[in-house]
């Protein structure tokens, strides 16, 4: 049974971890791009026109083709700032989960599909 005092403290982690996360994934983006300074626009790029010409598909798969086509940070997880800004911009948008295959099928991947936005970065 939740209890109203058992809530705001989850809701605290919740946000902490996402927090937590997105400075990660800020600090792994800024060392991809000391490494290549274009890196950033390459991989948002890249991750629209890929998802437009797929129309639904799984994060993981999106980002083993950028890694594939050459665009590879030392990090995956500098490509966590790139969706969150594509989505913003509405390039894509998170249209379902996915169990993860690098996460050993555990729940939490996400399905991306065109977003209504017709411009790019």
């Amino acid at each position: 049974m939740k209890t109203a005092t058992t809530m705001p403290a989850h809701a605290k982690r919740v946000a902490t971890a996402r927090r937590l996360g997105e400075e990660a994934g800020q600090a792994s983006l800024a060392l991809a791009e000391q490494d290549d300074p274009d890196f950033g626009a390459k991989a948002y790029q890249f991750i629209v026109a890929y998802v437009r010409k797929r129309r639904r598909v799984p994060g993981e798969s999106v980002t083993l083709a950028c890694c594939l086509a050459g665009i590879r940070p030392k990090d995956d997880r500098s490509f966590g700032p790139i969706y969150a800004k594509a989505i913003r911009a509405g390039d894509i948008r998170v249209v379902g989960t996915v169990a993860r295959v690098r996460g050993h099928g555990s729940a939490g991947g996400k399905l991306y599909a065109p977003g209504k936005a017709r411009t790019t970065q």
